[in-house]
């Protein structure tokens, strides 16, 4: 039994969801592994230090404690919303229109939609050896819509779903004109 898809909108009469993508799980680990560093680094840095120079014990020692919980507390806030992030950052390509919604935070929902047949131009980028290994890279769509340009930043196997959106925006486009679906 497949798992219905949670999207953060309703679709439209006679829409289908032919992609439903988020960020390279590498965007997720490197993401982590730096907030996780961004809270460690200075905590062991603040206790060596203090261990070096006034000592752990006694009212300093406590002292310590205190600033090296409160920001490893505040580290741990950042890596879960980083997590968050990756988990409601999504882009959904339908048989009508790509959507591109994110969600930083609890309080925090921005969404963004363009028609297929409004679709002019889309390219990809993929630069370096880490997007290269793991195939990601950002999918540039160019469009006529409000909204002129969406990024999906960081998308797994970036050429298919060039290709995906490229077959669905001519698709759209002949049945707006009233033609057969492959022509």
């Amino acid at each position: 039994m497949e798992k219905e898809l949670e999207l953060p909108f309703d679709l439209q009469k006679n829409e289908s969801v032919l992609l439903f993508a988020r960020r390279h799980p590498a965007f997720l680990v490197v993401q982590l592994v730096k907030q996780v560093l961004i809270a460690l680094v200075p905590i062991a840095t603040l206790l060596t230090v203090f261990a070096l120079t006034a000592g752990l014990d006694g009212r300093k020692g406590q002292i310590a404690g205190l600033i090296s919980l409160a920001w490893f507390v505040f580290g741990a806030v950042r890596t879960y919303f980083a997590w968050y992030r990756y988990n409601h950052d999504i882009w959904v390509v339908t048989n009508q229109r790509v959507v591109d919604s994110v969600k930083n935070h609890w309080f925090h929902h921005a969404m963004a939609s363009a028609d297929l047949d409004d679709v002019e131009d889309i390219s990809t980028r993929k630069a370096g050896l880490f997007a290269t290994t793991f195939n990601f890279g950002n999918l540039l769509i160019q469009t006529a819509g409000e909204r002129p340009n969406f990024v999906l930043s960081g998308i797994p196997e970036p050429s298919k779903v060039l290709e995906l959106v490229d077959r669905s925006r001519d698709a759209a486009k002949r049945a707006i004109r009233g033609l057969p679906a492959s022509q």
